[in-house]
């Protein structure tokens, strides 16, 4: 007999972790338990504090939202309206020197004329050959020259997807791509181009919210903080060391054995399958591609330059900085560094050369953080990667050698990003219904290992109608239609009204109507969402 028995076991306490304990405590049907080896919630979207008081959340998160009930309950976390920024995203790409804004290939009017030429005449090809394609693309450098052209390929798409995914474009596959490439409009480059004009935003995150504190991380713990607190095991005690699919129990770490009904899981699957011992799934989940992530933040004193102003993020396609992205982590919030007043000393220039004084001075402060991926197919000197990004800051005039250093950050993330290599789709395929046979539903950003349902609201959502799936056998949209969730706004599933399975009876008006059985009551969770327990805070 195992120690504690509950009908879903959650494992993970990242977005998607929280998304089905959100809906397990919200519907009030299964028992359930979350596990995290972590002290607190977050996962893939937790924030780190450097000694000095920066933040750095550990990769490049904002929020933008396909989905009412991901909005609700991330305003039933933090309901104030001093919680959040609205930002308007301000977003350029780094070539020549230049700052081209994004997308770079609506904007090829910002670049100097024999390139803009370049782009144009394969823009133009590229339109040609598309009216009289009859086949798919078959990878993702096909999608890429049948939409942007050769010219646009070469100077951009090629060498920046290398830099960011860290294997060529010709070994991934297209079917990902859906709203995070735009593909640009001839005519109205073209326009562009004579008139000399830039293309305006585009894109989902177009606007986007940041929390006012404590980073992307601070939404997780917020949401974490709305769950029963005996509903949760973090950090060691909530480690899992072994799952056994077939007696249906998870070791942990202390010794304590679970036994559940159905998991959800939400760690890596290729993790996952190790620990499960299986070695079919393990040779299955070999298939799977992924590159590493690093990480680095770089703290700055003194008054945030006019070259950077309210820039948010910045791509780098160019071979003169390791990085891939820069996000100017300090116009977020300005909670993300420390206060003006707080003294430090400086640590050194950012030339390399010792600072004049080690004395601890005022600031204001401001900061920068950087990615940059690594993988088999490219190797990164992980020593040198701090210094190496500094003067990438550098070479893009981002900062000047003069600049006085108070603190830096350096974390590296194995499971960086899922790609969506050529037999991924072969892998999951297999990989996934195998283990939901076996009652598991290994779902979210590396669970499920689709890059394109990643993000923050489809992590968390995909925990959800895993929990609506394993209640009522709803179908789990964000999983198996990416394009068509990511094409509407998904207002079926609200956190409110409330409707508590505890009582077999819904509640209006202070009468109750009697509801013959529980099954009845369970019927009422329909993907279609609606009925609810009561929750902490109503959502407006």
């Amino acid at each position: 007999m195992a120690d504690i028995n509950v009908d879903v076991l959650v494992i993970g306490a990242g977005p998607t972790g929280l998304g089905a304990a959100k809906r397990l405590n919200h519907i009030n049907g299964p028992s359930w338990l979350i596990l995290d080896s972590n002290d607190k919630a977050g996962g893939l979207a937790s924030t780190d504090v450097t000694p000095e008081g920066f933040l750095y959340d550990v990769g490049g998160h904002v929020i933008f939202s396909h989905y009412k009930y991901f909005d609700d309950c991330i305003d039933e976390a933090l309901p104030k309206e001093d919680d959040w920024y609205t930002h308007q995203r301000i977003s350029y790409v780094r070539y020549k020197g230049l700052w081209v804004p994004y997308p770079f290939q609506n904007n090829i009017s910002m670049l100097p004329k024999e390139d803009q030429v370049k782009c144009i005449d394969g823009l133009i090809d590229a339109a040609l050959e598309f009216r009289v394609a009859n086949t798919k693309p078959k990878d993702f450098d096909e999608w890429i020259l049948r939409m942007c052209g050769e010219g646009v390929a070469d100077i951009f798409m090629r060498p920046y997807n290398y830099k960011v995914w860290a294997v060529p474009t010709t070994k991934m596959q297209c079917q990902w791509l859906g709203e995070r490439v735009a593909a640009p409009d001839v005519k109205l480059v073209t326009k562009n181009v004579i008139l000399n004009k830039t293309a305006g935003n585009w894109g989902p995150n177009a606007t986007f919210r940041f929390p006012a504190r404590d980073g992307t991380g601070g939404i997780w713990i917020a949401v974490a903080d709305t769950l029963p607190e005996e509903k949760k095991r973090f950090g060691k005690k909530g480690e899992v060391t072994k799952v056994d699919a077939e007696k249906k129990t998870v070791t942990l770490k202390d010794g304590t054995t679970i036994g559940y009904g159905k998991l959800v899981n939400t760690m890596a699957v290729d993790h996952l399958v190790e620990k499960m011992g299986n070695q079919e799934l393990i040779s299955l989940s070999k298939g799977l591609y992924y590159s590493s992530t690093h990480v680095i933040g770089v703290g700055v004193r003194g008054e945030r330059p006019e070259r950077i102003g309210d820039k948010c993020w910045l791509y780098f396609p160019e071979d003169n900085c390791p990085f891939y992205r820069a996000t100017i982590f300090s116009n977020y919030s300005p909670y993300n560094q420390p206060q003006a007043d707080v003294k430090l000393p400086t640590l050194y220039l950012a030339d390399g050369s010792k600072a004049p004084s080690t004395e601890a001075k005022e600031g204001p402060y401001w900061s920068i953080m950087l990615e940059v991926s690594q993988s088999t197919m490219k190797p990164v000197d992980e020593e040198n990667l701090l210094k190496d990004c500094i003067q990438g800051l550098i070479n893009t005039e981002m900062i000047k050698p003069e600049d006085e250093i108070v603190s830096t950050y350096h974390r590296k993330f194995d499971h960086g990003y899922p790609t969506p290599a050529l037999e991924r789709e072969g892998v999951l395929k297999q990989l996934l219904p195998k283990l939901q046979d076996m009652d598991i539903y290994s779902r979210g950003r590396f669970g499920s290992w689709r890059y394109e349902v990643g993000n923050q609201d489809h992590s968390f959502m995909l925990g959800v109608e895993a929990v609506d799936n394993i209640v009522n056998g709803a179908v789990e949209l964000t999983l198996n239609y990416p394009d068509f969730v990511n094409s509407r706004q998904n207002t079926e599933r609200r956190l409110a009204p409330s409707f508590d399975f505890a009582s077999k009876a819904p509640v209006t008006n202070g009468t109750t109507k009697e509801l013959p059985t529980r099954d009845r009551a369970s019927s009422k969770v329909s993907a279609s969402g609606g009925h609810s327990r009561k929750s902490s805070k109503q959502v407006k």
